[in-house]
Parts: structure tokens; C-alpha cells; sequence
């Protein structure tokens, strides 16, 4: 939908605001790049019928989500997948945000859309997690690669979180971990368990002075050249540790916050302190887990 034209200088205007003010508030690259494409296609629509912002009622956001359901796929057969619908509706939220928390006319998106709903993560097993931290070494790089299963296995911790932690934010002396960077700048506490506070802090005295190469460097994880590593050389190194261990569903470092997750539903845990825990702004982020749990999506 990135090809459409759009003819109004005002929704030229607003898709581009849109855009940045994702990036401001702090949501992911994918998601900065992806929405304001679906938003694209629903100005172009606007313009179609005539209709500005301030004509939109739930009735008219409704409508334009039947001119979706029926219009044709672009590169393949048949009707608009449930997901697609299910990002097209994120996005005209966002939209509907945006433009409140910036004081311009906005309008209501409460709708919901039924069918399928998304696909349930595949998580890992507790005996999987286990075969994961047996493929590590010791060694630097392994004292490493043990951390990075502690900070985001065992603290549930998003990719960018994890990237960027400080050593300052590892406050051992109170088992707690400090999340200065979450999703729309929310900052947080992570409590560590004994497990996972042995395992950073044997990275933290035994792997990473062999890593650091300038003494005032204060990111937690390190590449060989002493640097902070992008999230894509975790990924890579998450990968690895899985293809010793013979474990072929490892997609990304996602995979071990989805588990941890549900493996803290299992235990007992309830989903508000899940919620907490994980740094999830409403329920309805979590409730995915319950549903992973009872397979029944």
C-alpha cells in the first residue's frame, strides 16, 4: 500500500506526524515503518469517499473495515487475512491516539473485528529452556550467552530492553533488574531469581572484563570488540545456542519472553503480576499467554 497516492496535503501532513510521533514515543522500528503504510491506504479511502477526519463515526470506521473484507489480496488470491485486518485496525487506533495526545480532531475506533484470531506463539519447554543453557561454555563468550538467557528468559526482558541495559542497571544487591528503556519509554523493576542472579553476576566478574576494551564502556552486553551488540548478533548467537542444542523452533530472542510468560501462568502466577512484570500497559497484551496455556484460540 506504499504506492498509493495521496492527493490532500493534510493527510500527507498526518501520515508523516503519524510516523514520528511513533518513533518518539518509543515503539518499535517494524512497527513505525508498518503502520503509518496501513494508514496510507486508509487516507486513499478517505479521499475515495470524500470523507475528512472529522466525518469519521464508528459507523464509517466500520465500513472501511467491509471494504477491506471485501476487497482483493495484491499479490495473492482471495479475501484479507484476519491478521492483516486485526494491524489494520492497531493502526487506525494509533491513529485515533496520535491525534488526541496532540490536540487535533480525532475520532472513536472502538470496533472489533471477529473471526480468527492471531496465531498463538509457539513456546519453548521447561526441558528445552534447560538444553539451551547446557549449550553454553565456559567462556567469555559463554558466561555471555548464559546472561542473555537470564535477561530474557529469565526476566522476560524485549529485545531492546536487553540491548540496553547498563552495568549500573544491574542492582544485584536487591535482586532487582532495572528496565530504563521499555516500550513507550516506560521504565520498570524486574525481580531476579537466584538462578538468574548467578548467572549475570558470574558474566558480570568472570566474562565481561575479558570483553571490555574501554574502561568507561558501561553497556551490560558486549561483543568480542567491546562494543554494545545490535539486537540482530544476539538473535544470531540465540540461533546458535539452539542448533546445539537440537532445538529447531527458536525464531528470536521474542521466544524466550513469550515462554517465561507462560511458564510463569503455569507456576500460578496471576496475569496482573505477569502484566507487571513483563511491562504490559493493559491485560489485554497478556491474556494471549492464557490462551498458549488452554490452547484454545
Amino acid at each position: 500500500m506504499k504506492k498509493l497516492r495521496l492527493t490532500k496535503d493534510e493527510h500527507i501532513r498526518l501520515e508523516s506526524g503519524f510516523k514520528e510521533w511513533l518513533a518518539v514515543t518509543g515503539y518499535a522500528v517494524s512497527t513505525v515503518n508498518s503502520l503509518p503504510a496501513n494508514i496510507r491506504e486508509f487516507f486513499h479511502w478517505l479521499e475515495q469517499e470524500n470523507m475528512a477526519i472529522n466525518d469519521l463515526t464508528p459507523a464509517e470506521v466500520l465500513r472501511y473495515f467491509i471494504y477491506l473484507k471485501e476487497r482483493p489480496r495484491q499479490r495473492k488470491t482471495g479475501a484479507l487475512s484476519n491478521n492483516y485486518l486485526l494491524k489494520h485496525l492497531q493502526a487506525i487506533k494509533r491513529l485515533s491516539d496520535y491525534l488526541r495526545n496532540t490536540d487535533q480532531e480525532s475520532f472513536d475506533a472502538d470496533i472489533v473485528i471477529t473471526g480468527d484470531k492471531r496465531k498463538i506463539p509457539e513456546i519453548l519447554s521447561r526441558e528445552e529452556i534447560k538444553q539451551l543453557y547446557e549449550a553454553t561454555e565456559d567462556s567469555p563468550m559463554g558466561l555471555r550467552d548464559r546472561a542473555m538467557l537470564a535477561v530474557y528468559y529469565g526476566c522476560g526482558l524485549r529485545r531492546n530492553e536487553g540491548i540496553s541495559l547498563d552495568t549500573g542497571d544491574i542492582l544485584t544487591d536487591k535482586n532487582l533488574l532495572y528496565v530504563r528503556n521499555g516500550k513507550n519509554y516506560k521504565e520498570r523493576y524486574v525481580p531476579m531469581t537466584a538462578e538468574v542472579k548467578e548467572d549475570i553476576e558470574s558474566y558480570l566478574l568472570y566474562g565481561r572484563p575479558f570483553l571490555v576494551k574501554e574502561e568507561y564502556e558501561e553497556a551490560f552486553f558486549l561483543t568480542e570488540r567491546g562494543e554494545r551488540p545490535e539486537g540482530q548478533s544476539l538473535h544470531i548467537r540465540l540461533k546458535q545456542l539452539a542448533e546445539k542444542a537440537e532445538i529447531d523452533k527458536v525464531s528470536g530472542l521474542h521466544k524466550l519472553r513469550h515462554t517465561i510468560a507462560t511458564h510463569l501462568l503455569e507456576s500460578g502466577m496471576s496475569l496482573e503480576n505477569i502484566a507487571l512484570f513483563l511491562g504490559h500497559e493493559s491485560l489485554e497484551s497478556t491474556q494471549i499467554y492464557t490462551h498458549i496455556l488452554n490452547n484454545d484460540l
